[in-house]
């Protein structure tokens, strides 16, 4: 017979499961933005150094979420920053669609950069969700959080070779991640505005 403890901590562990694939979906589309500009044999390695260092902020941000939750205007932060990341993909789509003769072709270490940001500045609420599914149980939180990432860099590796074949897919990408800005930094604010 199974420990009841276990049972508990394997329920958890489908319940972290559960949001983080319900939440990675925004987090695949702006890692696929990301790469989009890549050669195609720099892509995967970026998508796995890219997601490794988010997962690794990931589980540090899940260790201390009940300490974030007291931040006032991290959400707002957040939202800038993702703010910052969307208008550097603009200018990328913009400048892709011209003569690449002129344009300086991105750099691994740029794209990285980008999903590292990207995730941090969208993983506020995922973290927070999944710290509070995880009920507790730090390999819970990881385990979770390793395997959403897999799922995640599968997804993105998709939606990337996606992007080379239909361009204006990267426009609607683009938008999801000016939506999910906005709402942060609308969040944050009320939040700021509400503390003040």
């Amino acid at each position: 017979m199974l420990d009841p403890g276990f049972v508990h901590e394997l329920s958890a562990l489908v319940q972290v499961l559960l949001v983080d694939i319900t939440l990675a979906g925004d987090n695949a589309v702006v890692v696929g933005l990301a790469v989009a500009g890549l050669p195609r044999h720099q892509k995967r390695p970026a998508i796995l150094v890219g997601i490794g260092a988010a997962t690794l902020l990931r589980i540090a941000l899940g260790a201390i979420t009940l300490q974030l939750l007291a931040i006032v205007g991290l959400l707002l932060a957040g939202g800038l920053l993702l703010l910052w990341v969307a208008y550097k993909m603009y200018r990328e789509l913009r400048h892709s669609g011209r003569s690449h003769q002129s344009a300086k072709p991105k750099t691994m270490a740029q794209a990285m950069l980008q999903i590292v940001l990207a995730d941090l500045s969208m993983s506020l609420d995922n973290v927070l969700a999944v710290a509070g599914a995880a009920q507790g149980h730090l390999w819970v939180l990881v385990t979770g959080l390793a395997v959403s990432v897999v799922l995640m860099g599968l997804a993105a590796s998709f939606i990337a070779s996606l992007l080379e074949k239909h361009r204006w897919i990267a426009w609607v990408g683009l938008a999801i991640v000016l939506y999910i800005a906005l709402k942060l930094v609308w969040e944050g604010g009320n939040d700021v505005w509400h503390a003040l």
